[in-house]
């Protein structure tokens, strides 16, 4: 049951897809003084609070457009991924090593 369960999801997709049609005007040429990587990684650090404006003010974008392309990507990746949301920022990991003393029983020193 589950196979044909899968088999009209991927259908169902694919009739959608089949319904999107292809932009007629072409994509606008790159700008000398339009948005780079510098740009991008600030778009990128700053998602969340843009995300949360774009919700409620419809006028405020989330990605900057025109822009130079492939540097401003990069820089939007990085920021989101390296120093906004995806950043790891959970407490440092500690392992701590202990001497048990097999005869008692006892945890004889603890070592952080």
């Amino acid at each position: 049951m589950k196979p044909l369960r899968t088999l009209a999801a991927f259908a169902a997709l694919t009739l959608l897809a089949a319904c999107a049609h292809r932009a007629t005007t072409p994509v606008l040429p790159i700008q000398p003084d339009a948005p780079g990587f510098l740009l991008g990684l600030w778009h990128g650090f700053i998602f969340p609070v843009a995300w949360f404006l774009r919700l409620v003010m419809p006028d405020v974008a989330i990605y900057a457009v025109p822009n130079n392309g492939g540097w401003y990507d990069f820089g939007f990746f990085l920021g989101i991924v390296v120093f906004g949301v995806g950043a790891n920022r959970s407490p440092k990991v500690v392992y701590r090593t202990r001497t048990i003393d097999r005869t008692r029983g006892t945890v004889i020193e603890n070592e952080g």
